[in-house]
């Protein structure tokens, strides 16, 4: 712990760091040290640490609101999530996300920058992170800065690229990161790598991974458009099908300490004396959400009583938007679980396996990869309830032959794997799952009782600090831009 709280020392000096995050603060070194002082290895556990609490955070908070997973302790607060209920779009709606990924995001480039020499594996990790949480990005704004970003007091008002061609750029950075790591040159990646250790044949793995999501957003496209299904057909025909299988996770040293505990926890579960925090306290099980895992699509699902707390031996939700006077309310309504909530010192989640999986079962189901659909979408299952210490067999056994979960009951096997992927996201990495559904429409999730408009928008819009700060380059918006305007993928707009 002692080298790795060195490293986050030296990190913090960074100027490209959010001033705003309170993860592992520490004063600065008396000497200031900038960037170009900094070798990568120095950067890199400090960079993978703060950029997944935006992740784990407010990321994963809009997800749980979005999908339905959520609600708000009705019985114990008034006017939670309205602006989320309602779909009120501004500028400085969850601005959180786009600060704590764009600002994060130059750590990496700050490494794949470096004029250390002899970091080529440190370069391809940082690579593999920048392609992994840019695609957030756009798949939550649109176009960004990229070709010109990240180069400080050089370019203080970045251009915005266009977002399909960032996509196809992903792409060529995670070629070149995954080139770097099958050529081995350079020094060995150790401690300072919280997330794999330095196995650089599980970042390898990772790449694949994170390829193949690229690629699998834009295969809605592709059922209609030719130039995107060309472009799919020649990634796939090269694409390496060494995917993970394990849970990709991030553990810097979390701890029961002020400042060190896993962000999600920390935020969702409990303070570092065992109190609970306002968050816990406040977010409680949705009324549909509860109603599937106890069996409204057939049978219970044991998933539900890890991501929620069990009332009475079953999940107790409470209707998005209802009113906090109707009789109707539950007195006890259910927690977030015990399966999420596990210490403050658990593992944070970057991708779960059930994630690579069902991107796998989608992918052999539109022919672009080889293997079984449905030994894949089953191995998705399993892996999720692997993450809960359960055992998947009689769940896959009776859900089989039933609609939305099962394989063989389903005529729409996209909608199957989709709502399995928001079942194994939930509360996790929530987030891909609205992604997920602004790209397929799937699962059929209902609106909040207060919702002021009849579809989820379709994006986010430009938050505060890009209008105050890149006026001159950041796209022209308004609210209703949110709901009209779409992500190159989405297949809708066609």
């Amino acid at each position: 712990m002692k080298k790795l709280n060195k490293l986050f020392t030296l990190l913090i000096a960074l100027t490209l760091l959010n001033s705003c995050s309170n993860y592992l603060d520490i004063n600065d070194p008396i000497d200031n040290p900038t960037a170009d002082l900094i070798s990568p290895d120095l950067i890199l556990a400090g960079a993978q640490t703060r950029i997944y609490s935006t992740q784990a955070g407010t990321m994963n908070r809009l997800g749980n609101v979005f999908m339905n997973n959520w609600s708000a302790n009705v019985n114990a607060f008034t006017g939670g999530f309205n602006e989320e209920y309602q779909m009120i779009m501004t500028s400085t709606f969850y601005s959180s996300i786009w600060d704590g990924l764009y600002i994060q995001l130059g750590n990496f480039q700050a490494m794949i920058d470096s004029n250390f020499e002899g970091y080529n594996q440190h370069v391809a990790i940082a690579k593999i992170m920048k392609s992994f949480y840019f695609q957030y990005l756009v798949d939550l704004y649109g176009d960004c800065p990229y070709s010109e970003a990240f180069q400080g007091n050089d370019n203080l008002t970045p251009a915005y690229d266009d977002e399909m061609a960032i996509y196809r750029a992903l792409i060529v950075e995670l070629d070149e990161a995954i080139a770097l790591i099958q050529d081995g040159s350079g020094y060995a990646v150790g401690v300072e790598d919280v997330i794999f250790g330095g196995n650089m044949a599980s970042w390898e793995r990772f790449a694949n991974t994170v390829k193949l999501k690229i690629l699998m957003r834009e295969a809605t496209k592709a059922e209609t458009d030719g130039e995107t299904a060309t472009y799919l057909n020649e990634q796939f025909a090269s694409l390496s099908q060494n995917f993970v299988s394990t849970d990709v996770t991030i553990n810097p040293g979390y701890a029961q300490d002020a400042g060190r505990q896993n962000p999600f926890y920390g935020t969702y579960g409990y303070n570092v004396d065992d109190s609970e925090t306002t968050s816990h306290r406040f977010v409680r099980a949705s009324k549909y959400a509860a109603d599937f895992v106890n069996g409204t699509p057939g049978i219970p699902d044991p998933r539900g009583n890890e991501i929620y707390e069990a009332i009475g031996g079953v999940v107790i939700g409470v209707e998005q938007g209802i009113d906090s006077n109707d009789p109707n309310i539950p007195e006890d309504i259910s927690p977030i679980g015990p399966g999420l909530l596990k210490g403050h010192d658990q593992d944070g989640v970057l991708m779960l396996a059930a994630e690579s999986y069902f991107l796998q079962s989608e992918a052999a189901f539109r022919n672009y990869i080889s293997g079984d659909a449905k030994a894949l979408f089953q191995a998705g299952i399993a892996a999720s309830f692997d993450y809960y210490d359960l055992s998947a067999t009689s769940y896959i056994a009776n859900s089989d032959a039933i609609n939305e979960i099962g394989w063989d009951g389903s005529a729409n096997k996209i909608e199957a794997i989709m709502t399995q992927k928001w079942l194994a996201t939930n509360g996790i990495n929530a987030i891909e799952s609205w992604i997920e559904y602004t790209r397929t429409g799937y699962p059929e999730i209902p609106l909040a009782l207060t919702a002021q408009r009849p579809n989820k928008p379709n994006r986010l819009l430009y938050p505060a600090s890009e209008l105050i700060a890149n006026a001159a380059n950041v796209p022209s918006q308004n609210a209703e831009t949110a709901f009209s305007t779409y992500i190159f993928w989405d297949a809708t707009q066609n």
